[in-house]
């Protein structure tokens, strides 16, 4: 049986894989709307005196707030990738703008880092030190 798999052409194996992958979709669709209904009519009603819910209201609750707080990356919410890449831009901001500085524009800044009151001064590179 696994030969028969990897002797199989790209389109073939696509045309067995998709099935199987809608079906996984809509069984995870499916679990994730009967729990989040489960849910909703079990503690919504008591706590809050909010009505009941469907099966298709649910889903559609699932899904706003998939769009809301998880967005559509497979790794849920923002994804590991896209903050690092983000992070890196911020690094070589800073650091593009760390060899800008002045020495004292430097003192400034860490003195401002190290300030206990939490307030920072601003970077001004004209005003007197």
């Amino acid at each position: 049986m696994r030969n028969r798999l990897r002797n199989l052409s790209r389109p073939a194996k696509l045309m067995l894989i998709a099935p199987l992958a809608i079906i996984g979709m809509a069984i995870f669709a499916w679990i994730g709307g009967e729990i989040v209904m489960l849910l909703w009519n079990w503690l919504a009603p008591e706590l809050f005196g909010l009505r009941t819910i469907n099966f298709w209201q649910a889903l559609g609750l699932l899904a706003l707030c998939r769009i809301l707080f998880g967005g559509f990356g497979l790794s849920g919410g923002s994804s590991d990738r896209s903050r690092r890449r983000m992070e890196g831009r911020i690094s070589e901001r800073m650091y593009e703008r760390w060899e800008q500085m002045t020495p004292e524009e430097r003192e400034r800044l860490r003195q401002g880092f190290n300030d206990r009151s939490g307030r920072t001064t601003p970077l001004d590179s004209n005003a007197n030190l």
